[in-house]
């Protein structure tokens, strides 16, 4: 299906052509038309698959279809987000719909001084996007109202839940319009965001574009057994064979991005590190050099990479295994987006085969696995019927340490009775 048989005003439309926008994908074509009768909805559907558009073009076209005055620092649609760089992204994205329109787009988020974001506040904007915390911060400060959105989304909904934002958001959901039209979206299911659900959504509907907790058909899904030690090696062995373009890395801590910064830097291999230890200049500085090829390697954790929208991204590596399988879902979302195809490479040690397990019921799919020759491990059978067989030795020298032990005492015993 096509966006001009949606009928949109024709600024919309517009921008729509300045995007290149002409198929829907299938979030799109499942949700705009219920949002933008005013619904309520659920929207499950992985990263990656054009959901902004499915949540922010029937809210614009229902702000310009009943356009009101702008009211200072009121917004009519809110957009809540978990990261500071979604919350960028978002607005990018969003004003390039709105960009023939009238209508304002704003963002706020932690990592810069309250004073900007303020001052832009108190000028007016009609569509506000927002990180939980710093969203508070200015409702404590006055520097805003909500009692005018009458539009609000939760996006990435489940990632907001799991980073501990529910009480924020409860608060923040208070104090927005009676009378509103609420979008949540998810890319994975869990049972607090249907909990959610309830609390916020009235007789909402729920759209699923695939299976719950699914990835992108046009994901290829590798796992390489290696040890813990061996990881640095093989990644730059890799890097080096299939000469990657552009590569994602994930790591589970600040520490292991840290340390394979600096392995890649002694190697002379272009490379940036984006975690929470970096300002924020610093991590928007590394994301643009990534986005404009001037890097080969982002490293990333998890909060710092959420919600990157990197176009034409082939590869993203999980250096290590998400501690949830949930968030292998969100940590692939970066590539096989829009249709496109891309590489989701996982290192994974012998500590890390039970969360394979995890992630493949989760997925309801088994991971190819590839042995790179020179990085071979001895299998978790041999493992296992070694430790049991050190355990079973370790035993039985116990076994007679107490036997030899108790000897001595009792002819200790029986040299004292003669």
């Amino acid at each position: 299906m096509k966006f001009s048989s949606l009928d949109l005003d024709p600024r919309l439309e517009q921008s729509l052509s300045e995007c290149n926008y002409v198929h829907m994908t299938r979030v799109q074509e499942k949700t705009i038309p219920s949002a933008r009768r005013g619904k309520d909805l659920l929207v499950h559907a992985q990263t990656g698959t054009g959901k902004t558009a499915a949540f922010a073009l029937p809210i614009l076209q229902q702000m310009l279809d009943e356009p009101k005055e702008r009211l200072g620092a009121s917004p009519r649609a809110l957009i809540l987000t978990p990261t500071r760089e979604l919350a960028e992204q978002l607005a990018f994205t969003v004003g390039q719909y709105a960009q023939f329109t009238d209508l304002s787009v704003s963002a706020v988020y932690g990592g810069v001084k309250l004073g900007g974001q303020s001052s832009k506040l108190r000028q007016g904007t009609d569509i506000l996007i927002a990180t939980p915390g710093r969203l508070l911060e200015h409702m404590a400060l006055n520097n805003l109202t909500l009692s005018n959105a009458e539009y609000v989304v939760l996006d990435e909904a489940d990632r907001m839940l799991d980073m501990g934002f529910i009480s924020d958001v409860s608060k923040i959901m208070q104090h927005t319009a009676q009378k509103r039209q609420t979008i949540l979206c998810s890319a994975t299911s869990a049972p607090a965001v249907n909990e959610l659900c309830h609390q916020i959504l009235n007789n909402h509907q729920e759209i699923r574009v695939s299976k719950a907790n699914a990835t992108a058909d046009t994901v290829n899904h590798i796992m390489y057994p290696v040890e813990e030690s061996r990881k640095i090696d093989l990644f730059k062995a890799l890097l080096k064979e299939h000469n990657w373009f552009q590569v994602l890395v994930f790591t589970s801590t600040k520490d292991q991005a840290d340390k394979l910064m600096a392995a890649l830097k002694q190697s002379k291999i272009d490379a940036a590190v984006c975690h929470g230890d970096k300002s924020q200049g610093s991590r928007r500085r590394a994301l643009a050099d990534f986005k404009s090829a001037k890097l080969q390697v982002l490293i990333a954790t998890e909060v710092a990479a959420r919600g990157l929208d990197i176009q034409g991204l082939d590869h993203v590596v999980n250096y290590n295994l998400p501690y949830l399988p949930e968030d292998y879902v969100h940590r692939i979302g970066r590539t096989g987006r829009a249709g496109n195809s891309g590489n989701a490479i996982s290192f994974v040690s012998r500590e890390e085969e039970r969360t394979v397990s995890r992630i493949e019921a989760l997925i309801g799919a088994s991971i190819k696995r590839v042995v790179k020759k020179g990085f071979e491990v001895s299998d978790r059978q041999s493992l296992l019927k070694s430790i049991s067989k050190n355990h079973r030795a370790s035993k039985t020298n116990k076994a007679s340490k107490t036997k030899i032990t108790g000897n001595k005492v009792r002819r200790k015993k029986s040299s004292k009775r003669s």
